[in-house]
């Protein structure tokens, strides 16, 4: 892997991002900008990079040698459009670029974005990639408020997005249902900017702020029926949740008259929890300090979980997202934890899940060449021939042009004709 340079230590007493504006790529358009307002919650100066356009593009793929996948070159693009500003000044800006372990490149993001800064003319700019692998460096000490407070933006996010997608596809008036999701979504970031910090105080704002909006979505005049055909999509987190990148697939999706329901950031994260446990018990760790740490966290965790999606439960009858256990256990036929890793396993257990939810097709988004799509790929003939044809589709996105209606069009074609088999 690629060092990452070491950047001097701030002066005594003052805090390392103080003065700078932190830059959050949009994996997902409420997530980014929730999560921005996690950090302004700890008093750190944070936003989203502008949409990505044709100029992401190019600059992406100037700064780019083309061996990347998709998302790298989207990330970078949106990156150097912000420092090509000229009212920027890099020696305040701080780029926000997670990490994590495995065989996705995305492991290599934060030290090749690092080294393309660099060669450029632009070491002044700090990377920002904590994890609890490095105790939240960079952080200091608004570790401990900006985890839980991250965690809790994120949440709410996803279940704003869900009842995006819930209602959307069966909105009256077009245009009414991302209005509604629009300002619910400004509602939450007020929420967490302007809430003290205090964890249980947050809580229940946030869960305030979460039945706001739940009202606002049930007083949109929209069908009650749920008569549309129900199209999973899973893939590559970043590709399935960006829209740029995946071309607005499930817009497209919708206007072929079909409901999406897309797996969210959380998925993800109670993965890695559990590959924490599950390494902790194969090293023999399972009794330490640091295995009571993770366990004290996960149920942090799922009480604030607990807390905020206990308004939806009627909403979400019927769209119940799974304990992550039970997609692990539905891919274990196909491809078992132990023997694979990452995004992969939760789509294969995903796909399962969601055809006993009644999901009518899956559709697999990601980046070209990507190797969690391609071995998803091998293993989708062998589900869909067990689950009586279910239709399954990879759709591999590289910012080259694509005929994404007719592909669709013919995909909704095949998962109608499945439906009206299963019924």
């Amino acid at each position: 892997m690629l060092p990452v340079a070491e950047r001097a230590a701030p002066a005594a007493g003052r805090h390392p991002l103080a003065g700078k504006r932190i830059y959050i790529p949009p994996m997902a358009y409420g997530s980014a900008r929730a999560f921005a307002s996690a950090f302004r919650a700890i008093g750190l100066d944070a936003e989203p990079t502008p949409p990505p356009d044709h100029r992401t593009k190019e600059l992406g793929a100037h700064y780019t040698s083309g061996d990347e996948c998709y998302p790298a070159k989207v990330t970078v693009g949106d990156f150097m459009k912000v420092l090509e500003r000229p009212d920027i000044d890099p020696a305040r800006v701080a780029l926000f670029m997670p990490t994590a372990q495995g065989p996705c490149r995305f492991g290599q993001y934060a030290p090749y974005l690092r080294q393309i800064l660099d060669t450029h003319g632009f070491s002044a700019v700090e990377i920002l990639s904590p994890t609890s692998q490095n105790a939240y460096q960079g952080l200091g000490t608004l570790a401990k408020p900006f985890v839980r407070t991250g965690w809790r933006a994120l949440l709410a996010a996803d279940l704003l997005q869900k009842l995006l997608l819930l209602y959307r596809p069966y909105e009256e008036q077009r245009g009414d249902t991302e209005a509604v999701y629009e300002e619910s979504l400004t509602d939450l970031c007020d929420t967490l900017e302007q809430t003290p910090p205090e964890p249980g105080v947050q809580l229940l704002a946030l869960r305030d702020s979460l039945v706001r909006s739940r009202g606002r979505f049930r007083k949109l005049s929209a069908r009650k029926d749920r008569s549309l055909p129900l199209i999973g999509v899973v893939g590559e987190i970043f590709c399935r949740l960006n829209t740029f990148s995946n071309e607005n697939l499930v817009r497209c999706l919708e206007a072929y008259g079909a409901e999406a329901w897309v797996s969210d950031i959380v998925e993800w994260i109670w993965y890695t929890n559990s590959e924490h446990f599950r390494k902790l018990k194969l090293t023999g760790r399972l009794w330490s300090m640091e295995a009571l740490g993770a366990w004290v966290r996960k149920r942090v965790q799922q009480r604030d979980e607990h807390v905020l999606a206990a308004p939806f439960h009627e909403d979400f009858a019927g769209r119940e997202e799974p304990d992550i256990y039970e997609i692990l256990e539905c891919a274990r036929p196909y491809l078992p934890r132990e023997g694979a890793f990452g995004e992969m396993v939760l789509n294969v257990g995903k796909v399962v899940y969601l055809a006993k939810k009644g999901a009518a097709g899956i559709i697999d988004i990601s980046p070209f060449t990507c190797m969690n799509g391609i071995v998803c790929e091998a293993i989708y003939p062998r589900i869909s021939r067990d689950l009586g044809g279910l239709p399954i589709r990879n759709f591999y996105f590289d910012g080259s042009q694509s005929d994404l209606d007719r592909d669709l069009g013919v995909y909704m074609e095949l998962a109608r004709g499945y439906r009206r088999q299963r019924q």
